[in-house]
């Protein structure tokens, strides 16, 4: 059992330090916050962490390792990735500039419903394809052939919880309203920062490579 925990901790470690690095997830959340409010912010990060139970699943039942090892598959995942990242740059690049809430009237255009802010931080964490790699190989390394079915579906619940978490504190971080004026206080150059960081995010999916 303390061999079970000694993994766990290792695997949780790996898994923390890599969900802090900003990349696309941290940038979808940011924007959610600012460009809706803390609710879509929030709904966001809950699909982030679904996606991760998908990924650990198929980890778990050996179809990464195929995805792993196909280029056809993996360069398909990786250009459905890019071509997303790409309409969300663009998206944002064309948008009003964020204002603040008392400025949105409750019909606003911009309103996220909880639903599709969910399925923006799903597909957005679901068709990167340097998921399926990070977790096949966590998987390969940190965790043993031995270890059984239930302690693996424990591990991948574990680090869903803690992205939802690590997330829900970037929701409410950037949702205060101190840190959200400073961000309107960009008016259209926040549009601009976030759209071209999706657009180059983008590039990088497109340009990935198999290891």
């Amino acid at each position: 059992m303390q061999g079970h925990w000694l993994e766990y901790l290792g695997l949780m470690l790996a898994f923390g330090i890599n969900a802090v690095i900003p990349g696309a997830d941290f940038a979808m959340v940011l924007r959610q916050s600012i460009a809706h409010d803390r609710k879509a912010a929030l709904f966001t990060s809950a699909g982030i962490a679904t996606s991760i139970l998908v990924h650990g699943s198929y980890t778990l039942l050996g179809v990464g390792v195929i995805v792993g090892q196909s280029i056809l598959l993996f360069d398909t995942l990786k250009y459905l990735g890019a071509a997303y990242l790409l309409y969300l740059g663009i998206s944002a690049l064309r948008g009003p500039a964020p204002q603040p809430p008392k400025d949105l009237g409750e019909d606003s255009p911009r309103s996220a419903t909880p639903w599709g802010a969910f399925a923006l931080g799903f597909l957005t964490n679901l068709l990167n394809p340097k998921a399926v790699l990070f977790f096949l190989a966590l998987f390969t390394t940190l965790v043993s052939a031995t270890t059984s079915g239930p302690i693996k579906v424990f591990y991948v619940g574990s680090m869903s919880l803690m992205l939802f978490s690590w997330f829900a504190l970037v929701s409410v971080f950037f949702t205060v309203p101190r840190v959200r004026n400073g961000f309107f206080k960009l008016g259209r150059w926040f549009n601009r920062v976030t759209g071209l960081t999706f657009i180059l995010l983008a590039i990088r999916v497109a340009i990935a490579r198999q290891h």
